[in-house]
């Protein structure tokens, strides 16, 4: 089915504009202003920690983990979902969303997890005061998120403020990061005796030079790092070294999906992300076109939605080839992935593209961009799926090429996909999950 569309972004046409200058303003030198300016926020927001409690650990441990949104869609939501899901098991786990602009989660939240919100952009603060403050602040950009995260364009004062209010207002015995500029958060004001942990879910040389440059330097201060693969902890490993921050490799969590196995019969073949330029979309699209003559009988859809939806339609009608290529909204993927024969992942750089997986897990047969970091450690060039040089379309364009023309290759790659999945489901990860915490909270 078919999901409703997310909210707008929550701040009105006026305030957006603000925010927009403001930001011009925060160029060059203006970056390093603000710079600046979080490391004097950090400084005194530290101060006032001084002589909190490190939390009790009695009964059940108490896992927080922050996630910029988590009503929204895409796979970091869902695999943090599936993670609280089976810590919720043995720990008391709440997820503090940083933003809400969505009135109904697009998943479904885990039984046993409670979701908090920091900045409700649907409902106002209660009281006058506090709905004076919101008004003013959220006219201010955000002091804590570095310029170079992508989350700062969603982010002010406002909401730098009631995130801070989450961190320190409730003792929890394991806080958790998802994204560079949260793990930041945590590695600056943590209160003492409370273990840290940061996911990282892209690999160090996908981030811009200044916030890449941050990490290094902030990152050693969490009591541990999660990356998604072998590849990406090698990096952090060697950028780290020295510092005293554990890293360890855990995947993504593969669960099960609505609908049935791809009876690879049905001329569809299938992408999904966000219609950003990570993802790669144009290159899918670029490298497609020629087949479309080729292949009437077959289509080309791409689920997702976002900023450079637009721009995709447009390419798409000056190749031509509209009634070859569809864009579509977010969807289910079990029951999209069940109609599909084929699915591409066409991404300028991903950290373990879970849609692939599960992909893999309904039998598709799958080509994928060999890009940073992960397809390369989830396919078997040949065996269970096709492997293509990052970012080379004649190669994706002669990739499926094969795959449209050549039913047998194209059940072989998808028979043998499922059995290659089986090492990222949850009974396999879970209990990675389960040791790390189990280590961290009973070590001397």
């Amino acid at each position: 089915m078919v999901a409703r569309q997310a909210a707008k972004a929550p701040a009105g046409a006026g305030a957006a504009k603000r925010r927009r200058k403001l930001r011009a303003r925060l160029k060059d030198p203006g970056r390093a202003a603000h710079r600046g300016l979080r490391r004097l926020a950090f400084a005194l927001l530290r101060l006032t920690a001084r002589g909190r409690p490190a939390p009790a650990r009695a009964g059940r441990p108490v896992v927080r983990v922050l996630l910029q949104h988590a009503n929204g869609t895409g796979g970091t939501i869902r695999t943090v979902l599936t993670t609280c899901a089976h810590l919720a098991e043995d720990h008391d786990v709440e997820i503090v969303s940083v933003l809400r602009w969505r009135e109904d989660p697009f998943f479904p939240v885990p039984d046993g997890v409670r979701v908090s919100v920091a900045d409700d952009r649907l409902t106002p603060p209660r009281g006058p005061v506090a709905r004076w403050a919101r008004r003013v602040l959220r006219r201010l950009p955000s002091v804590l998120t570095p310029l170079e995260d992508a989350a700062f364009r969603d982010m002010n004062l406002w909401t730098d403020l009631r995130l801070v209010r989450a961190v320190r207002s409730r003792p929890a015995d394991v806080l958790v990061g998802t994204r560079p500029s949260l793990n930041l958060l945590l590695a600056e004001l943590a209160p003492k005796g409370v273990i840290t942990i940061g996911q990282d879910h892209r690999h160090l040389p996908g981030y811009r030079p200044a916030l890449r440059a941050e990490i290094v330097r902030r990152y050693g201060r969490l009591t541990a790092l999660t990356t998604l693969t072998a590849a990406s902890r090698a990096g952090f490993a060697e950028a780290l070294a020295g510092t005293p921050v554990r890293i360890v490799t855990i995947p993504n969590a593969l669960t099960e999906l609505r609908g049935g196995p791809s009876q690879r019969d049905e001329p569809v073949v299938l992408a999904a992300g966000r219609f950003v330029r990570a993802k790669g979309f144009d290159l899918l699209i670029k490298a497609y076109a020629p087949l479309a003559e080729k292949y009437p009988d077959w289509t080309l859809r791409i689920h997702g939605g976002g900023a450079r939806e637009e721009r995709l339609r447009k390419q798409i009608a000056e190749l031509d080839v509209g009634d070859r290529i569809e864009l579509l909204p977010r969807t289910d993927m079990g029951e999209a992935l069940e109609h599909a024969s084929v699915y591409v992942l066409s991404s300028r750089m991903e950290g373990m593209p879970l849609v692939l997986l599960e992909a893999m897990s309904k039998g598709l047969a799958v080509v994928a961009f060999d890009c940073p970091a992960g397809p390369a450690e989830m396919i078997e060039d040949g065996v269970d799926g096709l492997l293509v040089p990052a970012r080379d379309v004649d190669a994706l364009t002669s990739a499926l090429d094969r795959v449209l023309s050549d039913r047998d290759l194209r059940d072989r790659l998808g028979k043998a996909a499922p059995a290659s999945t089986d090492a990222y489901r949850l009974d396999r990860i879970g209990p990675l999950w389960s040791h790390l915490l189990d280590d961290l909270l009973h070590r001397p």
